[in-house]
């Protein structure tokens, strides 16, 4: 459950960046860049999200790289497809 809260909570982010894209630049060149820029972003956080994991969970790193993953692959991909489709258009 915990990690399709941080999930959600990635693609909810993702959408803040865009808007934030959206705000700064009027454009969907904006939001592309908004959505590329997102994504080391979120490796900064499912990187704590890893470590938290580790240090307080009692998880192995072993155990956390596979969610570790997931938890950063699937907003990523989403901001990569967003991307390819703003400056697409």
């Amino acid at each position: 459950m915990h990690m399709a809260m941080v999930i959600g909570a990635g693609l909810a982010l993702l959408g803040i960046f865009v808007l934030f894209g959206w705000l700064w630049g009027a454009s969907a060149a904006g939001m592309a860049l908004a959505a590329k820029c997102f994504v080391p972003a979120w490796a900064v956080v499912a990187l704590t999200n890893l470590w938290v994991g580790v240090t307080h969970a009692g998880y192995t790193v072993r155990q956390e790289a596979p969610i570790l993953a997931l938890v950063f692959l699937v907003p990523a991909i989403v901001a990569g497809i967003v991307a390819w489709q703003l400056s697409r258009g």
